[in-house]
This record gives structure tokens, sequence and C-alpha cells, in this order.
């Protein structure tokens, strides 16, 4: 083999063993982007239950808050009751 041949052999070489490396780390990153996807996928659940069960409180809370009228009707009633214990 004759020195051109060598060389470029050689240069063949190392592009060879540099497009391994890159593969390799690329498929490091690769499985790194699958773990941190799983991650998200599990805060997002997470989440999501939370969120549900506070709209469900949210919604007890709602259906236990008394109306705008019932309240008005809570206020005249205790004053009422304040009226008949100043009158004893």
């Amino acid at each position: 083999m004759n020195d051109t041949n060598k060389m470029l052999q050689a240069i063949l070489n190392g592009q060879n063993a540099l497009k391994q490396e890159l593969i390799s780390r690329i498929d490091k990153v690769d499985l790194k982007v699958d773990k941190v996807g799983k991650k998200l996928d599990r805060v997002e659940k997470n989440l999501t239950k939370r969120i549900d069960r506070l709209g469900k409180q949210l919604a007890y809370l709602d259906d236990d808050t008394p109306t705008r009228e019932e309240f008005d009707d809570l206020e005249k009633r205790v004053d009422e009751i304040e009226r008949g214990h100043s009158a004893l």
C-alpha cells in the first residue's frame, strides 16, 4: 500500500471511529430523553389526579354554600331573633 492509500485509510478509520462515537452518544441521549418523557407522563398523571380532586372539593363546597337568597333569609331570621332577645 502506498503512502496516499495509507493516509486515506487512516482518514477513513478516523471518520468511522468518530461516527461510531457519535452514534453511541446519540443513543445515550435517546435513552435519557425517553426516561424524561416517562417521568413527565407520571408527573402529568399525578397533577391531573390532584386537579380533579381539587375540582371535586370545590364542587362540594359550592353545593354547601348558601345561595344569595338563602343568605338574605338567614340575615332576616338572625335580625328577628336578635330583636326577640332584646325585647326580653
